[in-house]
């Protein structure tokens, strides 16, 4: 293990920085507890002349904790419920999955 990974693994285990959550399998209903960090940043469309504000959330998981997320999975983040949209991203370190997230 190198130093980012080290690095990574702590900041997923710190109680302040990520949570539980509970990754559920679209396909073969599979789960499993992993941690998480999530983000809601606000999205920018435009169409046309208008531009459109919409909310996001966004988390970040292990690839450790989560080997092959994929598009319909459920992560359940407390009383919270999502559905995995669209394609899961990796950093360029390949350590951490990026997820598109939409209320289930």
């Amino acid at each position: 293990m190198n130093v980012f990974a080290g690095a990574m693994d702590r900041i997923f285990s710190h109680a302040s920085m990520a949570t539980s959550a509970l990754w559920i399998s679209g396909s073969t209903s599979e789960e499993r507890t992993i941690r998480v960090i999530r983000r809601s940043p606000d999205r920018i469309t435009e169409f046309g002349t208008g531009r459109f504000v919409s909310d996001t959330t966004i988390v970040d998981v292990r690839l450790s904790d989560l080997a092959s997320p994929r598009s319909g999975d459920l992560i359940v983040i407390g009383t919270d419920s999502f559905t995995v949209q669209g394609e899961p991203m990796r950093d360029r370190e390949r350590l951490i999955w990026t997820l598109d997230l939409r209320p289930s």
